[in-house]
């Protein structure tokens, strides 16, 4: 028996898919949990706190490789600036963190220790409301989905596209990053943002509270995946794959491709800023440095690696990428950015369409 409800997951996944997506979910929210905190330190099963915060890291970036392959591999726009979105959720997150640590600083003031050494009196008006959670989860959604849409708004009404729009977002990302290694802006200057104590009252150090924000990051993976396979299977999906092949053809048959795009466009910058804000409060620090260029020109990588078009491709690219580059900054520090080039040369010569790509056409052959 089938209806509107058993159609709608149809169309979202298959039976495949669901399963993937079941043993995924199990593994997230059970097995992790059990071998992080039930299992004794000592045991050969321990996850330690390393590993959890390390995939907790790769599922933000999976979640910022998402929403890039959102606007690159189903709407055609290629994004190079897509790491200030990110920084600017981290930002605002890191603004409440940094509030949270109250007297607990060197300092021992109400002010963050940054402003204290720069001899700041008071909190600048920015950092109005920066005590609340929920204030800095909005600034985290609000500041980059509002910079996307304005910037958006202007470039797309241009019919700015191509390699222009690409170079055009790669300056602002820069001249962001320059803005925010000033000391008198309020954002910690080079160092940007660290040291943090709590967040809504729970130590940020402990292991529950780790597991709770690990968990939480892979929640809001699965539910952006979800809802990028959702709009692009549905006619809007169609419409923004017709945007991305030939936009005229689309223009000359009534549709608005400005909004269209305008829409993917923030939607994309907003998830970005909510991956920013997860990571923020795991990796434990923020700095201007998260803006530059060579950061947003990875994020486009690691979809082209996984496969455009495909969402699961960007989750596979952005894994396969950070974890090579995990193992490299460790073992071969001064090798990685040669490997990263000659990844993607590979992929770009023999793997056109990506590791989901190269394992479709296997399959396909079988």
């Amino acid at each position: 028996m089938t209806g509107p409800l058993t159609s709608a997951f149809t169309r979202l996944h298959g039976a495949r898919g669901w399963a993937v997506l079941g043993v995924a979910g199990f593994v997230l929210f059970v097995v992790f949990p059990v071998m992080n905190l039930a299992v004794p330190a000592d045991s050969a099963f321990h996850v330690s706190a390393y590993w959890i915060t390390l995939i907790g890291k790769i599922m933000c970036y999976a979640i910022v490789a998402v929403a890039m392959d959102l606007i690159w591999g189903y709407c055609g726009i290629l994004s190079l600036g897509h790491g200030l979105f990110f920084a600017l959720g981290g930002y605002g997150m890191g603004m409440y963190l940094m509030r949270q640590i109250g007297r607990d600083g060197q300092y021992r003031s109400e002010l963050p220790d940054f402003m204290v050494f720069l001899d700041w009196k008071a909190l600048p008006w920015h950092w109005w409301n920066s005590d609340s959670f929920l204030w800095a989860l909005l600034l985290a959604l609000a500041v980059p989905g509002l910079l996307a849409y304005v910037f958006g708004y202007f470039a797309f009404r241009s019919r700015i596209k191509g390699v222009y729009f690409s170079i055009i977002t790669q300056a602002l990302t820069f001249a962001a990053m320059l803005l925010f290694f000033r000391n008198e802006t309020g954002f910690g200057g080079n160092n940007g943002f660290t040291d943090f104590k709590r967040i809504l009252g729970y130590s940020i150090t402990t292991p529950e509270t780790r597991m709770a924000l690990f968990t939480l990051t892979g929640a809001v993976l699965i539910a952006t995946l979800l809802l990028g396979r959702y709009l692009v299977t549905s006619k809007f999906g169609r419409v923004l794959a017709a945007i991305r092949d030939a936009e005229q053809r689309v223009m000359f048959c009534g549709y608005n491709t400005l909004n269209y795009k305008l829409f993917i466009w923030t939607l994309s910058a907003v998830l970005c800023g909510l991956a920013g804000a997860l990571y923020v409060t795991q990796v434990g620090i923020i700095n201007p440095g998260e803006m530059s260029p060579a950061n947003s020109i990875e994020i486009a990588i690691w979809v082209a690696v996984g496969g455009r078009g495909t969402l699961v491709g960007a989750i596979v690219g952005a894994g396969v990428v950070n974890g090579a580059k995990s193992f490299f900054t460790q073992a071969f520090p001064e090798y990685w950015l040669y490997v990263l080039g000659l990844l993607f040369i590979l992929v770009t010569l023999f793997m056109p369409q990506g590791i989901v790509g190269l394992l479709n056409k296997s399959r396909s052959a079988k």
